[in-house]
């Protein structure tokens, strides 16, 4: 067993979560501020060299979890390992922002998904190693090819 203890959290303009953009051309240009906790500022040095950060969160309005996932980009169930619900064993949420500036402890970022006082777990530079060419959308791709016709 653990416990994950929030480093800080993310203030943005979504209170519900109907407000966020959904489904497969939704636009996640929102902007926020994470906030971490003043006794953790000195591990943010040098993160300002970085285009992008994984902010890793925890969904903390969420109660219980469902194996099937119904998501806004298909008509169809998926395991809920295949999507991003938020309904999770664990409620922990993943999101790629881009940092737009930092401010001592506040970190000005755009692309937020996540609900006004959102608590954040960890933050890691974007980095990837797989070549674009090589990435799968898994059913995603076919949820999309099923909508253009």
């Amino acid at each position: 067993m653990f416990t994950l203890k929030p480093i800080g959290v993310v203030r943005t303009p979504f209170t519900e979560t109907s407000q966020i953009p959904k489904g497969p051309h939704a636009k996640h240009d929102a902007e926020g501020v994470i906030e971490i906790d003043a006794a953790l500022e000195a591990g943010l040095q040098d993160v300002e060299g970085f285009s992008h950060l994984y902010v890793i969160w925890v969904f903390h309005q969420v109660v219980g979890y469902d194996l099937m996932a119904y998501p806004p980009s298909d008509d169809r169930p998926h395991g809920v390992f295949a999507t991003r619900s938020p309904r999770r064993p664990n409620p922990i949420g993943l999101t790629v922002v881009e940092l737009v500036g930092r401010d001592g402890r506040r970190l000005h970022v755009r692309g937020v998904d996540m609900l006004d006082g959102s608590p954040i777990v960890d933050i890691k530079p974007y980095l990837s190693n797989v070549p674009a060419e090589e990435l799968k959308r898994g059913w995603l791709a076919a949820a999309e090819a099923r909508r253009v016709r």
